[in-house]
């Protein structure tokens, strides 16, 4: 345990330790949940165009769901156990060797990542639900530069966002089988990848597009 929580802070000084201006900028914005709206909602969009509107308002459920359950079991559940200080806090003694961007230092405990527990359960849920290759590749490289930004900003040990990703992950696929068991969903078959090929898909671009392009203007050099 001692080596695993050495190695997790030497992990965590090292990201935190390659900063710069621009970068403070880009992941001070990046970690913000606020600045996804416009993603979350093209994805709603995106939902309710190739679903019927009863599963699609199922799945929305299931995305509540998962984001609950996510949200509830790490910050209402493990971390009040745990107890495990975030690299940030002042009461922390490594708190003196991590970078600070604009004074934020969040909450007094950091164990697991809700931030890397919400994400990850959204992308999880949404590669279950429609298995295509562009969205599932696009939406797990979000979840993963978000766990980054949590460990650049020193809020988070790369552990914290490990267990995180693993709960989200863990209440995405529990929420999953909900919606397919109420719905009567036909699972996507493993074979082809979808159920929905990328042909009948419809606008799954606009989701994809519409983050990369927040990104895009999160990465100017204006704020």
């Amino acid at each position: 345990m001692d080596f695993l929580s050495q190695l997790d802070s030497s992990l965590l000084l090292a990201i935190n330790g390659w900063h710069s201006a621009w970068a403070d900028q880009f992941m001070y914005a990046y970690s913000s949940k606020w600045v996804w709206i416009p993603m979350y909602v093209s994805l709603v969009y995106f939902i309710f165009r190739n679903l019927h509107w009863r599963t699609a308002l199922g799945c929305a459920v299931a995305v509540a769901l998962t984001i609950v359950f996510a949200d509830q079991v790490c910050s209402h559940l493990i971390r009040p156990a745990a107890e495990r200080l975030r690299p940030s806090c002042l009461d922390n003694p490594i708190s003196e060797y991590v970078h600070i961007v604009n004074g934020y230092r969040s909450g007094r405990y950091g164990f697991p990542s809700a931030h890397a527990a919400n994400t990850f359960g959204l992308a999880c849920l949404l590669t279950w639900v429609f298995r295509n290759r562009a969205l599932s590749t696009f939406m797990v490289l979000w979840a993963l530069v978000t766990c980054y930004s949590r460990a650049y900003l020193g809020v988070h040990y790369p552990g914290d966002l490990v267990v995180g990703a693993f709960v989200g992950c863990v209440g995405a696929t529990l929420c999953y089988w909900l919606f397919v068991w109420i719905f009567r969903v036909t699972p996507p078959p493993h074979t082809h990848g979808s159920s929905f090929t990328r042909k009948r898909l419809r606008h799954v671009w606009i989701p994809i597009g519409v983050g990369v392009a927040t990104m895009i203007v999160m990465a100017l050099p204006v704020w």
